[in-house]
């Protein structure tokens, strides 16, 4: 019987496996444990091996002086740890070829010039080439922490979803700033005619928290607070107010500064 065709994923389909990766990896640390067999095992060039953070070099002298090591317990153990170390290597050499490439198009280099160094043919494979590295970049950042496909097409969408985030996020903090910009001044007023609003109770404990937060507030989520510390501060004023049948500010001024506040919350 003929074997059915394997159907071809969509280029823009996410990846349903996430591959295997290292990752985060002390690289230090590791290189710092093979010094340590070199030396142990007298390792007679141990001096020349470069200094734990340059991990190319050091992969290089490991290679080179691998049979200083004498046993064969650390022969494997270095073997593997050199195998990591490389696999680390490979990861990170994606992620920033890939902001190489960036920046070398944000200073106005055009594929053409990119061909070389990207070691192919044509513009058309810089450029596709270019797009795949891209991937390692995006899946690095992306928020659900699925793997970008490394075609063109899905880096593409992957990118305007990027983009996308980004145009609500700006909208976000836009917004926030306006809305900043209408409830602090109205915050401010409260806490200057404070002490013609002051209850002694949970109204001085909202103007209280008021407090606290206004002069930090820079953040949406501080922006946040401050709005419902104001919407608690004028929704106790009114429970004041019914309870005693009368205003509860004692000045024409405080009365104003809670007419604001109340305006500022219900509009």
């Amino acid at each position: 019987m003929a074997r059915r065709a394997r159907k071809s994923a969509a280029p823009t389909k996410p990846l349903l496996k996430t591959p295997a990766r290292i990752g985060k990896l002390d690289t230090a640390a590791v290189i710092g444990e093979l010094r340590q067999l070199h030396e142990d095992a007298e390792d007679k060039n141990v001096g020349r091996m470069p200094a734990d953070e340059e991990l190319f070099g050091t992969l290089l002298y490991l290679e080179a002086n691998a049979g200083a090591l004498k046993s064969e317990e650390t022969q494997r153990q270095a073997a593997i740890a050199r195998v990591r170390l490389w696999e680390y290597l490979r990861e990170q050499a994606d992620l920033h070829q890939a902001k190489a490439i960036e920046h070398a198009r944000a200073a106005g280099v055009e594929w053409t010039d990119l061909v070389p160094a990207l070691a192919v043919n044509t513009p058309s494979a810089a450029y596709n080439k270019a797009k795949r590295l891209q991937a390692a970049v995006l899946t690095q950042g992306a928020m659900d922490g699925r793997p970008v496909r490394r075609t063109p097409e899905a880096v593409i969408e992957a990118e305007q979803q990027a983009a996308a985030r980004a145009a609500a996020a700006r909208r976000a903090e836009e917004e926030a700033a306006r809305r900043y910009a209408l409830l602090a001044p109205v915050a401010q007023r409260l806490l200057e005619h404070r002490a013609d609003l002051d209850d002694g109770g949970e109204v001085t404990y909202w103007l209280d928290q008021i407090a606290a937060v206004l002069p930090r507030c820079q953040t949406p989520t501080q922006l946040v607070s401050l709005r419902t510390y104001v919407e608690a501060f004028v929704r106790e004023m009114r429970k004041t107010e019914r309870a005693a049948g009368r205003p509860a500010a004692s000045t024409t001024e405080a009365r104003l500064a809670y007419a604001a506040a109340v305006d500022v919350v219900t509009g």
